[in-house]
């Protein structure tokens, strides 16, 4: 006797999971986090090789796909048709929450786009821990993932955050953030801040106090790791760092006159670009470095430092 074919998926079943990941420390991971990895049809993530590591320390076998900045249209595009039929996508980054300052941004448009529920799954996120632990003012805050690597384009996304009442949550890399610190004391004034290093690792650290003392303890010490940085928000009339001058409110840069593109990390500009304006992938990287004072091999280093 014939078997009857088996009934397709119900298509309401497919959805798309962002999990957050462990930053360093592997129990710092949820036990909804390994329930979702383990019941998901599809683990996708910026390194397989990564994520397979961290799955076999939780015993999980899942079926792994590539997820990043370089396919993430041709991928988004074939994970949007798996979650049609019923597939349950879990989407990860190496490290951290998906979509800030990751890959993640253009899957969740479309599949938001098609109708397909997006359900996250928190957990680990360097920014939030930074902010707990850095003793400032965080009742609000602005995160601005990385400035851009080149000099002048850094100096002006700082500038932009000149006037910002918030305290300011960015990641930097450990060979730029002498440079880095050094610039926003001269842009920003000696305003408190504080420096975190390989939050939930081993040799975790946190250096407090203002970005002059931040800037001269990173020229005595090299600072390796992964790096965040919170600055404290602005109080009372600016003054030009250089001349020690009050600023006139002309040369105070307004946080909601600031462009569009510096407020979002190049992977996310890239990203909404993509959505908002129909541009593939490399036309998006040539238009968001543009608009950073970035040469493309330059806007293309800063993408894979932003990985």
């Amino acid at each position: 006797m014939t078997e009857p074919a088996p009934s397709p998926r119900d298509a309401t079943t497919g959805c798309l999971y962002l999990v957050s990941t462990p930053i360093g420390n592997l129990e710092d991971i949820t036990l909804r986090a390994i329930r979702v990895l383990r019941e998901a049809d599809i683990v996708a993530c910026e390194d397989t090789r990564q994520t397979q590591k961290l799955l076999q320390h939780f015993e999980v076998r899942k079926r792994l796909v590539s997820y990043h900045e370089h396919n993430e249209i041709t991928r988004g595009a074939e994970l949007a048709i798996e979650m049609e039929q019923g597939a349950k996508v879990a989407l990860v980054s190496d490290a951290g929450t998906p979509v800030l300052s990751d890959p993640g941004h253009q899957l969740v448009t479309l599949c938001l786009r098609h109708h397909i529920p997006v359900i996250p799954i928190p957990g680990p996120s360097a920014a939030l821990a930074a902010l707990s632990a850095s003793g400032l003012p965080i009742e609000e805050f602005l995160f601005v993932g990385f400035l851009p690597a080149r000099p002048r384009a850094r100096r002006k996304a700082l500038t932009e955050l000149r006037a910002e009442p918030r305290a300011v949550v960015l990641y930097e890399a450990p060979h730029r953030i002498e440079e880095m610190l050094r610039d926003a004391r001269d842009i920003l004034g000696d305003r408190p801040a504080v420096v975190g290093r390989e939050i939930t690792k081993l040799h975790e650290e946190f250096l407090r106090g203002t970005l002059g003392e931040l800037a001269e303890a990173a020229s005595k010490r090299r600072l390796r790791g992964e790096i965040t940085v919170v600055l404290g928000p602005a109080k009372g009339p600016l003054k030009n760092a250089v001349e020690g001058r009050p600023q006139s409110r002309g040369e105070i840069a307004s946080s909601e006159n600031a462009p569009r593109a510096s407020r979002f990390s190049l992977s996310q500009r890239i990203a909404q670009l993509m959505v908002d304006e129909g541009l593939d992938h490399k036309a998006a990287l040539k238009k968001a470095g543009r608009e950073r004072g970035l040469a493309k091999r330059e806007a293309y280093r800063q993408l894979l430092l932003e990985r």
